[in-house]
């Protein structure tokens, strides 16, 4: 936890990946980290690679500072980061010495410090009500007192480019202040993220060439540009690299980290990580994104579900001769994969490179039979671009040119509603399946008329086929489906499963929404049941 710089990477000191998703990025709405969350992103974090992790406001926030604690009492080793606190400077008027927040940053025992301060004199005179000298001399005594007791410090320019332009003057003398006191970094920050990639990186140059301090960059989302602005603001020169996880931060987001990091890593080859972490990008970021309790964006850069997904025929058909035609670059280079979406929009191609993703061995014929039905059933509100276990088993009935052969036959339901006098809406359904030639009947009552189906199909298969307990319901998803005003409804129902070491999803459409999830419910039992004969 005592590390001071960055190790594991061939640029040591002289590039930094600085992460702050445990204090900007979990400004995002919707995120509260606890403390053993907040313990484990660090911990993914390090085993990345990253250079620098902040891990909040000691003094400020009650968790940050049970968070620092807890990272100095062993509770946080690592390997290749060093652990930086988040603080403000010394207040206007005041001693350094007898600054509570200053004294809390040093109790954190992080290594490392990050100091925010104003670098735009409108904030200055009217936010901080205090004028450009005291600024500086507040920025230049507390990043003295710090290095005086150890630790290394950056300093975080806030409203850097946006004071910039207004008085460049005192936005330089700002990051002078902080140079000169023996800050190693002067972060500029485009807080508002109102920037667009060439105007910054001419100020980032123009910085550079007037002051010759170490910058580094900082970018908000606001205009869609963080990722951009900040590979714009390393290619003129910054060395200093600030991102979150998956973007989370305050209003639209920060400058997404896996983004920026495939973005370096990938088209300016620049080793930002240890060697061997790069495929690493994909894992980590759903992991990330499981802690924070935030559905990981499918489409997403580098790492997204989606961002090798591909659905045109005429893509298909290219990336049969060569994949590298529609991509890129290689998805496994970031730990992601390509997947070729079946639709209405599929050609030959399409369900051929499916087949061979899903291991089937499609004949002509096969393949023909297949793009027919997957077209007919499309135009009729099934969709299987999400739904590949229903995919896998229309293909598999289309290489067979019959029904599968499975354990069990499913044969037909009854679902009943009863509305009771003390208000409770209970369903209740029967189902008859045949198993293993003998017919079986099983009622089982449920808090709607799919979670009831479900529950009675279990009971009724599960004593003569046992494998089938594993199986369980993890999402239910219903969208209803009208091409044209006045016209009847369709429902197309997507049902997700899990064995505990697998997950499918199935799809069913109907105008009844019971027949539908019926239908979602069969294929992924049959799913199952194919897989373990």
């Amino acid at each position: 936890m005592t590390r001071t710089k960055p190790a594991g990477t061939p640029l040591g000191d002289e590039f930094h990946v600085y992460d702050t998703t445990l204090r900007d990025g979990a400004q995002r709405e919707g995120i509260s980290y606890s403390v053993t969350d907040k313990l484990a992103v660090a911990r993914l974090l390090d085993g990345l690679g990253v250079g620098f992790i902040e891990g909040g406001w000691p003094g400020a926030l009650p968790k940050d500072t049970e968070f620092f604690h807890r990272a100095a009492q062993e509770e946080l080793e690592l390997s290749h980061a060093a652990l930086v606190a988040f603080g403000s400077t010394r207040r206007a008027g005041s001693k350094v010495d007898d600054d509570r927040q200053v004294a809390a940053l040093l109790d954190s025992r992080a290594p490392v410090v990050t100091l925010v301060a104003k670098s735009d004199r409108r904030h200055i005179e009217r936010a901080l009500r205090t004028d450009v000298a005291e600024n500086c001399a507040m920025i230049a005594d507390t990043v003295r007192h710090l290095v005086d007791h150890g630790r290394r410090v950056f300093v975080d320019a806030e409203h850097f480019f946006d004071g910039y332009a207004f008085d460049p003057d005192t936005s330089l003398r700002v990051l002078d202040a902080a140079a000169g006191a023996g800050a190693d970094v002067v972060v500029l920050c485009d807080t508002n993220g109102g920037q667009l990639p060439l105007q910054l990186a001419d100020t980032v140059r123009e910085v550079i060439a007037r002051t010759g301090i170490r910058v580094g960059i900082h970018c908000q989302d606001d205009t869609g540009c963080a990722v951009a602005n900040s590979v714009a603001a390393v290619q003129a020169g910054a060395t200093h690299v600030q991102c979150t996880a998956n973007g989370y931060g305050e209003r639209t987001g920060n400058a997404d980290l896996f983004a920026v990091l495939g973005n370096l890593g990938m088209k300016l080859d620049m080793p930002v990580l240890p060697e061997g972490k790069m495929p690493e990008l994909s894992r980590v970021s759903h992991a990330l994104a499981e802690i924070a309790n935030l559905a990981p964006d499918t489409h997403q850069a580098y790492v997204g579900q989606s961002a090798f997904a591909h659905k045109a025929g005429l893509h298909a058909s290219a990336i049969k001769v060569d994949p590298e035609l529609y991509n890129h670059l290689d998805p496994a280079e970031v730990g992601n994969g390509m997947r070729v979406l079946v639709t209405e929009m599929a050609g030959r191609a399409s369900l051929e490179l499916k087949g061979a993703e899903l291991g089937l061995e499609l004949s002509p014929e096969a393949v023909g039979g297949a793009v027919r039905q997957v077209k007919e059933l499309e135009a009729r509100g099934w969709s299987f671009e999400a739904a590949d276990a229903s995919l896998e088993l229309l293909l598999r009935r289309e290489m067979t040119g019959s029904e599968l052969e499975t354990p069990f036959e499913l044969q037909s339901y009854r679902v009943l509603l009863d509305h009771r006098e003390d208000g409770e809406v209970v369903s209740e359904a029967t189902v008859r399946v045949s198993v293993s030639g003998e017919r079986v009947i099983a009622t089982a009552e449920g808090n709607g008329p799919v979670n009831a189906l479900d529950a009675a199909l279990r009971k009724a298969l599960v004593p003569h086929l046992p494998w089938l307990e594993s199986v369980e319901l993890t999402d239910y998803k219903v969208r209803i489906l009208v091409d044209e005003p006045g016209t009847d409804a369709v429902t197309r129902v997507l049902v997700e499963s899990r064995d505990g070491e697998h997950e499918w999803t199935t799809v069913g459409v109907h105008a009844n929404i019971v027949e539908a999830s019926w239908l979602a419910l069969c294929d992924a039992l049959i799913y199952k049941a194919c897989a373990a004969m």
